[in-house]
């Protein structure tokens, strides 16, 4: 089952990176979104899977003298999803508020942001 999870967190990076050199944001953020998952599943894949142990025993009980699983990847994964939801919302919001200002969602387009040389101006406070 591991090697069918290593493939597929390779085809998630490979994705992740070819959306995210993309010139347009929303292909971006979406592979921003595919590498959270992909990371998400490499931590997963090895912590090592296991569905004959239990990743937490119990009181009362013997501990076995073989191999127990390990609940600390999985609550990695926990935190790592609340902190990419959240870095993909703000990217959301950000992207929102680009497109909503220059009117194109084309980062070459997005250039007459950029300044041309010249002093910026005063701010108005």
């Amino acid at each position: 089952m591991e090697p069918v999870f290593a493939l597929l967190t390779g085809i998630f990076l490979t994705i992740a990176i070819y959306l995210m050199m993309s010139k347009f944001i929303i292909r971006m953020l979406m592979g921003v979104a595919i590498l959270g998952n992909a990371v998400n599943l490499l931590i997963f894949t090895s912590g090592r899977i296991m569905r004959e142990v239990p990743p937490v025993i119990g009181p009362g009980l013997d501990v076995p003298a073989g191999p127990v699983a390990n609940p600390l990847p999985q609550a990695l994964i926990l935190t790592a999803i609340v902190i990419s939801f959240s870095f993909f919302a703000f990217l959301l919001v950000l992207s929102w508020r680009a497109y909503s200002t220059l009117g194109t969602d084309n980062t070459d387009e997005m250039r007459v942001a950029e300044p041309d040389g010249a002093p910026p101006p005063p701010l108005g406070y």
